[in-house]
């Protein structure tokens, strides 16, 4: 991990994650009731885990208004939900004042248009592989991994390495 990285991932004291095309595959599965299944990456849960024993918040954020997100990230026991989010940048102060950060001590994970405001406005950026141009663009760190296959985890780790935090339980 190059000295640039490092120094923001320091900082980090919340995550803020886009859920589909990150914590999810992108893939929605919808029957005539509705949406109906989500497949999320155990790991992704371990990282939230990890950073949650290491008073690193995290938070799940999407434009989706999805009963599954909320109870994905119950189970995770993340800091807060946020569903139905459509200028997720509006959310950026008030988070900060409820769990008392700066923008530069939030990473945030995104892969779509709808991340490209918020994701310049935080301390450290990340996107999937195969997350769009305009994000890869302007993203601090591009993955190798595509999301739904671990990438919360990834950019975890990246934060607990640079804060020098073992990862065991």
């Amino acid at each position: 991990m190059n000295q640039k990285i490092v120094k923001l991932c320091e900082k980090i004291k919340l995550v803020i994650t886009d859920v589909d095309g990150v914590l999810t595959d992108g893939g929605m599965y919808y029957s005539d009731k509705g949406e109906i299944m989500k497949k999320f990456n155990t790991k992704d849960g371990m990282g939230v885990e990890l950073l949650h024993k290491n008073n690193i918040k995290t938070i799940l954020m999407t434009k989706e208004n999805s009963t599954i997100v909320k109870k994905r990230g119950k189970k995770m026991n993340v800091a807060a939900t946020y569903v139905n989010i459509k200028n997720k940048e509006q959310e950026l102060e008030k988070i900060c004042k409820i769990f008392d950060v700066k923008k530069n001590e939030i990473a945030y994970i995104g892969d779509d248009l709808n991340d490209y405001n918020i994701i310049k406005l935080v301390g450290f950026s990340a996107t999937p592989a195969n997350g769009i141009n305009q994000l890869k663009e302007i993203a601090d760190f591009i993955s190798k991994i595509n999301g739904g296959d671990g990438v919360f985890r990834e950019i975890a780790d990246m934060i607990l390495f640079a804060k020098n935090i073992k990862t065991n339980l």
